[in-house]
């Protein structure tokens, strides 16, 4: 693998591919972008606020157009929206800066740990037909927790926010799109943030080839959400974040 990343053609291709599978996961189910890629970034021996902020830079880009993609197909609660996307700002920024003075990596345990069971029991609902849906209660709490651990973590705004508004019942299309819309505006405010800190050291081959392959798969996760049955999305967004917090859990305990 070592020989393979040397070539800049081959690993510009490689994360092409990695930017455009995360991408196809994330539109469609509200997550995933950044978990992935953060996590292959920082395998690769990105330092962690580098890989944060080159996945975020990228980020920008396909959350655009994955907006654009969810708008178009009707996907976006626009008060929902509101609610969560200043709060998630707030929280973007705080992170971005917090990532860049101290280590959050205390914190992960207990957050991957949160994650998995809240993916368990999506999963249960999902494949049970339990979801009933009603409007959720905890959202700008919600955003600003999202926000924080997003950029502390290169990754999270959709696993936390997604996963936790689908759990209060709100309809799991209308999530998908509304937090796959707010995500965009975060990114641009957390790669500002951290181009504020940290300079453009993190602007990388990788960064390139996630941004490239992550714009060409964005247009489909509006028409796909707007597609599949409700269940099974959140059958799938169940076992997504059961996947990877419990995969990412034990890689750190291991």
């Amino acid at each position: 693998m070592a020989d393979f990343l040397a070539d800049p053609q081959s690993a510009l291709l490689l994360f092409i591919l990695i930017g455009f599978a995360a991408q196809m996961v994330d539109g469609a189910l509200g997550m995933a972008f950044g978990q992935i890629s953060s996590t292959l970034l920082v395998s690769f021996g990105v330092p962690p606020a580098a890989a944060s902020a080159g996945v975020h830079t990228a980020e920008t880009f396909t959350t655009a157009v994955s907006g654009i993609s969810h708008v178009a197909h009707r996907n976006v609660d626009w008060g929902l929206f509101f609610r969560i996307v200043i709060p998630g700002v707030i929280g973007g920024v705080a992170g971005a800066y917090v990532l860049t003075r101290i280590s959050a990596d205390a914190a992960r345990p207990l957050v991957l740990s949160y994650l998995t069971a809240l993916g368990l029991y999506l999963f249960y609902r999902g494949i049970m037909h339990r979801h009933s849906e009603r409007q959720p209660k905890v959202v700008a709490p919600l955003g600003l927790v999202g926000g924080f651990l997003d950029a502390s973590g290169g990754g999270g705004w959709g696993a936390i926010v997604t996963s936790n508004l689908l759990v209060q019942g709100s309809n799991p299309r209308k999530t998908i799109g509304t937090v796959n819309t707010a995500e965009f505006f975060l990114t641009v405010t957390i790669s500002a943030t951290f181009i504020a800190t940290i300079g453009w050291e993190a602007f990388t081959i990788a960064t390139v080839g996630l941004l490239i392959g992550g714009v060409m798969a964005a247009p489909f996760g509006g028409w796909i959400a707007k597609r599949v049955n409700p269940d099974l999305l959140l059958t799938f967004v169940g076992g997504l974040v059961t996947l990877t917090s419990g995969f990412a859990l034990y890689r750190l305990l291991g």
